[in-house]
């Protein structure tokens, strides 16, 4: 179970971190403004917040793969 919360937390907490660090704001308030515009809006902002997962562990991968490359 720990590996599981610790591979959550990397992943899925990854976005309101990166915008509240962004913008300014504490991760607290950017989690809950997504929980409550979920709810008045029936769930959009969750295909948004996965887009937005998505695209920065693909931005991620990308610098992994190109760092590992030049280090051949």
């Amino acid at each position: 179970m720990p590996i599981f919360k610790s591979l959550i937390e990397k992943t899925a907490y990854g976005v309101c971190a990166k915008i509240g660090d962004k913008i300014g704001l504490s991760t607290t308030r950017i989690r809950l403004f997504f929980i409550y515009t979920s709810f008045l809006t029936l769930g959009s902002p969750v295909i948004v917040y996965m887009i937005l997962a998505f695209w920065m562990n693909m931005r991620r991968y990308s610098r992994e793969r190109r760092s590992a490359v030049w280090d051949l």
